[in-house]
């Protein structure tokens, strides 16, 4: 109960932060988000441009697009293609008799045994779903709590591979896959799927009594990317000692896929509208919310220029404390003393609340701050009267 109590109050902090400053703060962070928006909304746009004109080609006419590239001597940076292919190992088009006598370079799943030139190994610690005490769950757990705490150990093997075209033999037309620098998602499949539950200890039940998290199992993941398998590859393609070779551009978000130039085309425009929408309304809102941050600030400054252009000045203060004081020089009730100083009869009732609550002098000084409240009822006031008894 404890725990969710504090989750509580951080909920309540956060809420406050968010609305403090009559939403400026919201207003900010919306901002940010549509600035967000917009900035993938222009990459992704740029990077729709570049697929939509790069030519989709065969492995087999790389060739004669690069030789006539090399003839106009075209910078190499503008050489952006689309090639579809079969994944094959680059051991196989590399045969020498030395090499006939050594395992071919290709990596071997343990567990389908299927051959594979990228091999990627995961281990994910899964957790429960941290329920508290009498099964409540924890709103700021359930929303943050997974992504903190889960953990994951990935191990990524690769061998040199290239792209045939479909199963011809010999392979004398092939394009060198180059994976240096790439940190683009690769087109795996799953070979290997399966969850290793974790034996309870004595502590698992007090920890699952107080709301904690704690390990219920390990999920083991397999995926390959096998031989065979046809793919596409999206990068600038150069020809490295006569033999055409391709690479990965970072402003594209595709290098190797299993998907068409088409579906890329749709799936990017479809991006790039939802982005462009949602900086538009984000945009909207977080100008509604900061301007009326803004007037609203300015209004209580306005406000307090105003009640301080009206306030007497400290000599006048001064006197009429004085002769509040001489006034006042007897025996005052408790139940009529200045709830602030304490020591002063109750002169002045506040508006709108017409509290009376507290002397002349606090009365003042309670009004002269930036936003001015009752001490008793906490309610934003705008002056203060003076009350005299016949």
């Amino acid at each position: 109960m404890s725990s969710r109590s504090h989750e509580q109050a951080l909920a309540a902090l956060l809420s406050q932060l968010a609305l403090s400053f009559d939403g400026a703060i919201l207003g900010a962070a919306l901002a940010y988000a549509a600035v967000r928006s917009i900035l993938n909304y222009t990459a992704n746009s740029k990077s729709l441009a570049k697929i939509s004109k790069a030519p989709t080609l065969s492995v087999s006419d790389l060739r004669s697009l690069l030789q006539n590239h090399d003839q106009d001597h075209q910078d190499h940076e503008h050489n952006l293609v689309i090639v579809k292919g079969v994944v094959e190992a680059k051991s196989a088009v590399e045969w020498t008799w030395k090499e006939s006598f050594r395992p071919p370079n290709v990596l071997l799943s343990h567990n389908s045994a299927y051959k594979a030139v990228i091999l990627q190994k995961t281990q994910t610690c899964i957790y429960n779903e941290w329920k508290g005490f009498l099964g409540w769950t924890s709103e700021l757990r359930a929303i943050f709590g997974r992504s903190l705490k889960e953990q994951e150990t990935t191990l990524l093997r690769t061998v040199p591979f290239i792209l045939v075209e479909g199963a011809r033999w010999p392979r004398s037309d092939y394009v060198i896959v180059n994976m240096v620098g790439s940190v683009h998602p690769l087109p795996l499949t799953t070979v290997y799927h399966q969850v290793q539950p974790i034996a309870a200890s004595r502590y698992t039940f007090i920890r699952a009594l107080f709301g904690h998290e704690y390990p219920v199992g390990v999920l083991h993941e397999e995926k390959i990317l096998p031989l065979g398998k046809c793919i596409s590859a999206v990068g600038i393609c150069n020809s490295k000692k006569g033999i055409p070779e391709i690479r990965s551009c970072k402003d594209l978000p595709y290098f190797l896929a299993d998907i068409t130039k088409d579906q890329m085309v749709a799936d990017l425009a479809f991006k790039a509208k939802i982005q462009l929408w949602s900086g538009i309304v984000l945009g909207s809102l977080s100008i509604g919310v900061l301007g009326f941050a803004v007037m609203r600030n300015w209004n209580k400054w306005q406000a307090w220029r105003q009640r301080h252009s009206h306030l007497p000045s400290h000599t006048t203060i001064d006197a009429d404390a004085s002769r509040i004081d001489e006034d006042e020089a007897g025996d005052v009730p408790d139940g009529q003393l200045c709830v602030i100083c304490l020591t002063r009869r109750r002169r002045s009732a506040f508006i709108p609340c017409g509290h009376l609550a507290c002397c002349h002098f606090c009365a003042i000084s309670v009004e002269s701050e930036v936003s001015p409240k009752c001490p008793l009822c906490r309610q934003a006031i705008r002056n203060s009267i003076r009350v005299f008894e016949c």
